[in-house]
């Protein structure tokens, strides 16, 4: 399996954007309420994974009608609806993982889908989060970011120091060194080209790569 993409029940700040994510091939799992945004983007998912608590019950007998699989977990699980997504993207095996929707509404869950990118089981997969306007993931040992000139790029240390440091194409570059994350001196750099790459020796950067256009 080539890619598997997961909507979440988060925001799509701009859904023509988000329309230009999915290819035809991809494998689509809808995590609970994010079922609503595949279905508006007319596409039908291949699996929902969730307690339901989210999906209207209408959209939901549509789905059942349709032969969607549905794969009911109860209200009080250990696990959110997006974890359980990731959890069963994992044992499909996809060479890559795309999360839309991770992001915006409560804080709380925005933290937590944050954290599930750092899940060591998906450093060996391309695991990102998109919704068109703005992506996210991990550099643990070195990344290509594809963008545009004056694209915005942020670089978080996460859990502690993020050691040797070194990024191309960017308007401030670091040359091996430490960012660390009580400081925000990784925040608003900006590319130069289309392309930019970042590497680390040690610890874990979160990337996030902001579209100006």
């Amino acid at each position: 399996m080539q890619r598997i993409i997961i909507f979440a029940n988060g925001e799509l700040p701009d859904l023509n954007k988000a329309r230009l994510l999915p290819r035809e091939d991809d494998y689509i799992i809808c995590a609970d309420g994010g079922t609503r945004h595949a279905l508006a983007m007319d596409i039908q998912p291949n699996l929902v994974i969730g307690d339901m608590d989210s999906l209207k019950k209408g959209k939901w007998q549509k789905l059942e009608k349709a032969g969607i699989p549905i794969e009911l977990y109860p209200h009080d699980k250990n696990e959110t609806d997006l974890e359980l997504a990731i959890m069963r993207a994992i044992e499909l095996e996809p060479k890559e993982i795309l999360v839309m929707a991770a992001l915006g509404g409560r804080l709380d869950h925005t933290l937590g889908n944050l954290a599930l990118l750092s899940d060591p089981r998906l450093s060996s997969l391309n695991t990102r989060f998109d919704d068109g306007v703005e992506e996210i993931f991990f550099c643990r040992e070195q990344v290509e970011i594809r963008g545009r000139s004056e694209d915005i790029i942020s670089l978080i240390p996460w859990g502690g120091p993020v050691q040797g440091i070194q990024t191309k194409g960017m308007r401030w570059p670091l040359n091996r060194e430490t960012l660390y994350p009580q400081k925000t001196r990784g925040i608003s750099n900006e590319m130069l080209g289309d392309s930019a790459s970042v590497s680390v020796e040690s610890g874990l950067l979160l990337i996030i790569h902001r579209r100006q256009s």
